[in-house]
C-alpha cells in the first residue's frame, strides 16, 4: 500500500492506493462506490487480469484518503486525473462501481467498465420522499441533529464536508455525460440491484454509443460473484485498446 499527495484548489489530498502486477505496462484503474474503499474492489479483481497493472484507489474521503473539502463528481474526476499524472501513468481501462462509475466515465479512457453505475435519477419511494421533506423542515435545527435522526450506511459518521459532498452527488443526473462518452463501454449490472436498478443500466448502455450490456444474477455487489466472467469479457473486448 502506498500514498500520493496531490493538490487541488489549494487543498492537499493524501490519496491511498495499491498496485497489483506493477511491472505490466497497460493500466487498469479500479474505483469503488460511495461509502466503500479500494479493499472490496481488490478482493474482487486483484487476482484477475494479470495482463494489466491494477491501481486500486481510495477516493478522497474514503478508506485511507483524506478530504477536507466539499466536492462534486467533477471534482473527483479532476482529482483522480491529478493523481494519475502524479503517478505518471496513462489508463487503458477505467472500472467503476456505483458512484465510482460516474468518476470513471469522466476520465475518457479507451475502455470503460461500469459496474451498476450511478448517474440515472430514479423515482424515490414515498418513505424516502417523506424523509427528505422532514429533513428540509428540520434543517434549521442543524446537520448533526438531522443525521442522528436518519442515520444510514450512506451518511453515518460523515464529516460536514463529506455530508455536503453526498448531497451534491446522490441525485446527480449524469445522462448527458454518458451520452458524450467516447469510450468503449462494458456495462455489467445486478438483476436484483435496488440501489441502481437494472433499467438504469439499460438506459446508460443506450446512451453510450459504443457499449454492451450484461445483466447478471445478484444485487448491487453482484460483481463479487461474477469477477471471472467480467474479467474474461474485458479481455475479449478491450485487449487491443490502448
Amino acid at each position: 500500500m502506498a500514498s500520493k499527495e496531490v493538490y487541488y484548489k489549494d487543498k492537499s489530498f493524501q490519496l491511498s492506493y495499491e498496485l497489483v502486477n506493477p511491472t505490466q505496462e497497460k493500466v487498469l484503474l479500479v474505483l469503488h462506490g460511495w461509502g466503500s474503499n479500494k479493499e472490496i474492489m481488490k478482493q474482487a479483481f486483484g487476482k484477475t487480469l494479470p495482463q494489466y497493472k491494477h491501481i486500486y484507489l481510495d477516493m478522497p474521503g474514503f478508506g485511507k484518503s483524506n478530504n477536507d473539502m466539499i466536492l462534486t463528481t467533477e471534482d473527483y474526476g479532476k482529482i483522480v486525473d491529478l493523481f494519475l499524472d502524479a503517478l505518471g501513468v496513462r489508463v487503458t481501462i477505467a472500472m467503476g462501481h456505483s458512484f465510482g462509475g460516474k468518476v470513471a466515465t469522466l476520465l475518457d479512457t479507451p475502455c470503460l467498465v461500469l459496474l451498476s453505475s450511478a448517474g440515472v435519477v430514479t423515482e424515490k419511494p414515498w418513505s424516502i420522499k417523506l424523509k427528505i421533506a422532514t429533513v428540509k423542515f428540520l434543517k434549521p435545527l442543524g446537520m448533526s441533529f438531522i443525521r442522528d435522526m436518519f442515520k444510514s450506511k450512506d451518511v453515518e459518521n460523515m464529516s460536514h464536508e463529506m455530508y455536503e459532498t453526498f448531497k451534491n452527488v446522490v441525485d446527480e443526473d449524469f445522462e448527458d455525460t454518458f451520452t458524450k462518452s467516447k469510450s468503449k463501454a462494458l456495462c455489467f449490472w445486478g438483476k436484483e440491484d435496488t440501489a441502481t436498478p437494472l433499467y438504469t443500466g439499460e438506459k446508460i448502455a443506450g446512451l453510450i454509443d459504443d457499449s454492451a450490456f450484461y445483466p447478471l444474477d445478484g444485487d448491487h455487489y453482484f460483481f463479487l460473484q461474477h469477477k471471472d466472467f467480467i474479467a474474461n469479457t474485458i479481455l475479449e473486448h478491450c485487449k487491443g485498446l490502448d
